[in-house]
């Protein structure tokens, strides 16, 4: 005989043996949403402190002009302004034109002041056009005060294609954000391979990368107009050092290596590349890091190689190979150390196929969206 259940029975009886897991789950996901969202408070905090540390409020120290002439009337001229400066400005006078040109050409000055009844100014933009236009408000003022115009000379333009001079600075935004990205896709889909195929992959996205930002600089913005093959090999090893040092970290880091490269080569490389403003007008802390940090070594490699034939070309292409070492370094202690992980994590029981596919797009995700969500 069929027994009849009252309308809703089954369903209270249903609910009841599940509330204790429905009020579970809501409360082990908020934690969880919680416990991911302090990584964009922390990327918050830090491109903060980076990039209005870095930027907010630029202001020249010991930024290196001369005084084109000799005389006592040079002399004055130069140690008045010394002195005004109040250490914004480091003027020294050399005895004429072409040695003032030379020391712009070789980026150990910023400017060069020629007194007189027609007074001239001599910048090289493609050092550095903020520092340039620092140095022409200087020496307008000194003009005025002679009440003459002021002729300002560019002894190194920039390119046709990168009027203000900052082109560099955006492809070295584009070389590290698709660099630092692939680091997220490799250590996250590509965690169950083996760490010399995952080397393998960086060192493929960095060409492929390089290629790209290649065709940025060249054929389809112009950013240069000649040169292109150094400033691929530039790109390519800049990019590769950021993937094996992103590929090296995941094995320590997991899922904060995202924000580990941001830190790396976004907060810290962006602020002190010189992209924007060269050291001479940051804090100390970023004109400290451009002595040595890989962003600094490409951009300033660039535009040696592009605009200033190849001047101390050298110790910039030394950077980027140390950052590569670097990289390559940190590969080795990852493949030792996931080498010695292996026998403790052997009996653990064995994920399903299906599982491990979860975890491991569970943790892509995380990454990829720590990473665009610069």
């Amino acid at each position: 005989m069929e027994v009849l259940v009252p309308a809703g029975t089954a369903g209270s009886a249903s609910a009841g043996a599940t509330a204790p897991g429905s009020a579970t789950a809501p409360t082990a996901a908020l934690r969880h949403v919680l416990r991911h969202l302090l990584t964009p408070l922390l990327m918050c905090v830090g491109m903060g402190l980076a990039y209005l540390g870095a930027f907010h409020a630029p202001q020249p120290h010991d930024l290196r002009v001369d005084v084109v002439g000799s005389g006592p009337t040079t002399q004055v001229l130069a140690q008045t302004l010394h002195d005004k400066s109040a250490g914004a400005l480091d003027v020294r006078t050399v005895a004429d034109r072409q040695t003032a040109v030379t020391a712009l050409r070789e980026q150990t000055s910023y400017g060069a002041y020629i007194p007189g009844a027609h007074p001239e100014l001599l910048v090289a933009s493609a050092s550095s056009d903020t520092s340039a236009m620092a140095v022409e408000k200087v020496f307008t003022k000194v003009a005025a005060g002679q009440d003459e115009p002021l002729k300002v000379t560019d002894v190194a333009p920039v390119s046709d294609g990168d009027p203000t001079g900052q082109g560099i600075f955006f492809l070295l935004v584009a070389l590290s954000i698709g660099s630092y990205a692939s680091v997220a896709v490799i250590g996250g889909a590509g965690a169950v391979l083996p760490l010399r195929t995952r080397a393998l992959l960086a060192a493929g996205m960095s060409l492929a990368v390089s290629l790209i930002g290649t065709v940025f600089a060249g054929p389809m913005f112009h950013l240069v107009d000649h040169g292109l093959g150094g400033v691929w090999a530039m790109s390519w090893l800049y990019s590769a050092g950021i993937l094996l040092i992103g590929v090296g970290l995941h094995t320590f880091l997991r899922r904060w290596t995202t924000l580990g490269v941001m830190v790396l080569f976004v907060m810290l490389n962006f602020t002190s590349s010189g992209g924007i403003y060269r050291p001479e007008l940051q804090p100390g802390l970023f004109a400290a890091l451009h002595a040595f940090w890989n962003g600094a070594g490409f951009v300033e490699g660039v535009r040696s190689h592009v605009y200033f034939a190849g001047h101390a070309l050298g110790g910039h292409l030394l950077v980027l190979t140390l950052w590569f070492l670097a990289g390559l370094a940190l590969i080795a202690i990852a493949a030792v150390t996931e080498a010695r992980r292996r026998p403790a994590v052997a009996p653990a029981r064995q994920l399903t196929e299906k599982e491990a596919e979860q975890e491991q797009e569970e943790e892509l995700e995380e990454e990829l969206e720590e990473a665009v969500g610069v």
